[in-house]
């Protein structure tokens, strides 16, 4: 607060403190130098963090990687899909999934996105007859038609990997979002609901995607007797796959599992304070946030709305000016030089499609974070700020 009482511009940057129970866990760790995840004979921390983030989600199985991106890698070579096997992504995603795609030696195949941040069912349809597996972003936690997907997907025995990165939390028709496909893949990193600064970790029911995932990221020799209920599988395929050695360490997962127990609150208080701003935001003629799909429960830490009224390219940029000069900092996404969620950045593609319905998205698609420490009085400097930029702009 300001001395006169006034509430501050908040700082939305500053990720989720650490629980104070990681501390002793830490502690210990440091004095015995077992960092290693393999080294405990049992009970290792990253061996425990699977075991309850599985529980968690309601999954038979988790794999605690290095990343996000590792993940989504593994589930793709998990899958044993051919060499330049074509992978649908949605285009509106962060660079790091074609990056997975292209990594694990395939063709990522990018599909249209519409205005409210989902998949085009329409699109999707068209190109899944070539696919060979989807990998669906919740992008921002905007969660596509999952039964839609699910059932085209099914009929065409195409799988699916859900990268969940920004959903832990997130409830589809009553089913958590990463238990729908074939594998779910979800993030620690710094600005995402659990905070480990770097980590990862994919969930499946599939014995044989958990034992060749297992073994890829670097449970060599025996060190998969270590990971229970998949001894036969993993026997199966040791020394026939080779290791990317992705694993996560013991400190990561040390700082990961106090904050399970929190996730609930968080996405409580998440889901809260976005519909509180997003309230505020659509009473305004220039903004729009859209609704989500009805079997859709967020788990929101950011905010994400359109400009809406045939906004210039100026006047979208003078707007982020205008809202930066009232501390709060807003990015559109097309607008922002370099930004590694707009498509045409992805030149490592080589001839990147062009995708109208998600380029005009991308131009007035703005975002601003939202984490859910922030108090109501925050929340709405926030959108007063946003609101009133817009105002000042289009007057």
């Amino acid at each position: 607060m300001a001395p006169d009482g006034q509430t501050l511009a908040p700082n939305v940057y500053d990720a989720e403190p650490i629980p104070e129970a990681a501390r002793a866990e830490i502690d210990r760790l440091l004095s015995s130098g077992d960092l290693f995840r393999y080294t405990a004979p049992a009970d290792a921390p990253v061996a425990l963090l699977e075991a309850e983030f599985a529980a968690l989600l309601g999954s038979r199985y988790a794999l605690a990687v290095s990343s996000c991106s590792a993940a989504l890698f593994l589930s793709l070579k998990a899958l044993d899909l051919p060499k330049g096997a074509k992978v649908l992504i949605p285009a509106f995603t962060f660079a790091a999934v074609p990056s997975s795609v292209v990594h694990a030696d395939c063709e990522p195949v990018l599909v249209e996105v519409g205005e409210n941040y989902r998949v085009d069912m329409g699109d999707f349809a068209q190109k899944l007859p070539d696919a060979d597996a989807v990998m669906i972003s919740h992008m921002r936690g905007h969660t596509s038609d999952m039964d839609a997907i699910m059932a085209l997907c099914d009929a065409a025995g195409v799988p699916v990997i859900e990268d969940a990165a920004h959903s832990l939390g997130t409830v589809w028709g009553g089913r958590n979002i990463g238990t729908i496909g074939r594998v779910g893949c979800f993030s620690f990193q710094s600005y995402k609901l659990v905070n480990a600064g770097e980590g990862g970790i994919l969930i499946t029911d599939d014995p044989e995607i958990a034992a060749r995932a297992i073994i890829m990221s670097g449970a060599y020799e025996t060190n998969w007797k270590k990971h229970p209920g998949l001894t036969n599988s993993c026997a199966h395929w040791q020394n026939k796959l080779p290791l990317y050695n992705l694993r996560m360490q013991n400190l990561s997962a040390a700082v990961i599992r106090p904050q399970l127990p929190l996730v609930a609150d968080r996405v409580e208080k998440g889901r809260a304070g976005h519909d509180r701003v997003a309230k505020a935001l659509n009473r305004s003629a220039h903004l729009v946030v859209p609704d989500a799909l009805g079997p859709e429960e967020r788990a929101p830490d950011s905010i994400q709305f359109n400009l809406t009224g045939g906004w210039s390219d100026a006047e979208a940029r003078d707007f982020q000016t205008a809202a930066k000069a009232r501390g709060v900092a807003v990015q559109v996404f097309g607008l922002s030089e370099g930004n590694a969620r707009a498509f045409w950045n992805w030149q490592f593609l080589g001839e990147v499609p062009e995708l109208p319905q998600t380029r005009a998205m991308l131009m007035r698609a703005c975002d601003v974070r939202l984490p859910t420490r922030l108090t109501e009085p925050e929340l709405d400097y926030i959108a007063a700020a946003i609101v009133d930029a817009a105002a000042e702009v289009r007057g």
